[in-house]
């Protein structure tokens, strides 16, 4: 029999405002409670230090990225980070020499960072004009063994994406983290989404990878150039059969728990076969933008 290995996940769902300082200290808050009551691993919202600025194209938004080294509130979670004794996967806007990316960076129970995640899949799109701020990630996906457990972290964008759930199965990740901030699409777009395309995305990863996912949104209409956005919440965690066992509603504002049990998912996942089944030789297409494989 294999033994339980428990982690005890914590998502994050919270309002923005356009003060920094509003904002790390409400998170920090979140932080607080979700370990008293127990969290190991705590994941917070997309780029939750301000208004989701993408909304608009405006050269005044770049003045919000940092660098890593220096970077203004990192620090602040890494201490915090030592003082709960949890893992805290943190979303920033990353300024790099004359790049920009929407990053994250990975604190461990310790304090230590064990590395930036650079978001790879960029949408363009009315009311989501992220092409103009950031670069695709050229950091590849990423897993960090934590004090934990593997972690797997996209962000927003890459969770609509098989493939970016695939590869960091294939890194050896434990669990899945999605950190995002998605909701109402502007008047006129022919193609909206709702909170349950946006869950079922993500629960299939949970199901084809044998995986638990948690995903944590922001919430509230905020207004940035007087356009007007609402972010829908829906916040979840999703075991590795892909039941939902936590979820928040559109405006519930806090800290959802579960317990994974990484060892029955890693038990369940061999068993179902998905990994031994795989056919990489057949997959070039997916290595081409046009299903055209090219040798």
């Amino acid at each position: 029999m294999t033994a339980s290995q428990l982690t005890s996940l914590a998502v994050v769902q919270m309002h923005m405002t356009d003060q920094l300082e509003d904002n790390l200290t409400r998170a920090e808050a979140h932080v607080r409670d979700a370990a008293q009551a127990g969290a190991q691993v705590i994941l917070l919202p997309e780029l939750f230090e301000n208004l989701y600025f993408c909304q608009a194209e405006r050269e005044d938004y770049f003045s919000l990225a940092h660098p890593l080294s220096g970077h203004p509130f990192l620090g602040r979670f890494q201490n915090l980070a030592a003082e709960l004794g949890v893992v805290l996967p943190i979303s920033f806007f990353e300024a790099a020499g004359q790049t920009h990316y929407n990053s994250l960076a990975c604190i461990d129970a310790g304090g230590e960072l064990l590395g930036v995640y650079r978001k790879s899949h960029i949408p363009d799109g009315p009311g989501y004009e992220e092409k103009y701020y950031f670069t695709p990630g050229d950091t590849g996906f990423k897993v960090w063994a934590t004090r934990y457990g593997r972690v797997g972290a996209g962000i927003c964008w890459d969770q609509w994406y098989p493939e970016s759930a695939r590869a960091m199965m294939l890194l050896g990740a434990d669990f899945l983290l999605y950190p995002t901030a998605i909701g109402s699409e502007p008047e006129g777009v022919e193609t909206p989404n709702s909170h349950q395309m946006w869950q079922r995305a993500m629960v299939g990863h949970a199901v084809s990878n044998s995986s638990y996912v948690g995903a944590a949104n922001r919430i509230g209409s905020e207004v940035v150039e007087n356009l007007t956005q609402t972010y829908y919440g829906h916040s979840f965690i999703s075991d590795y059969t892909g039941e939902l066992v936590a979820e928040f509603g559109e405006h519930d504002e806090g800290a959802l728990h579960h317990t994974l049990d990484l060892a029955a998912a890693r038990k369940f996942r061999a068993g179902m076969g998905f990994f031994r089944d795989r056919r990489p030789d057949l997959y070039g297409p997916l290595l081409t933008s046009d299903g055209s494989t090219r040798r």
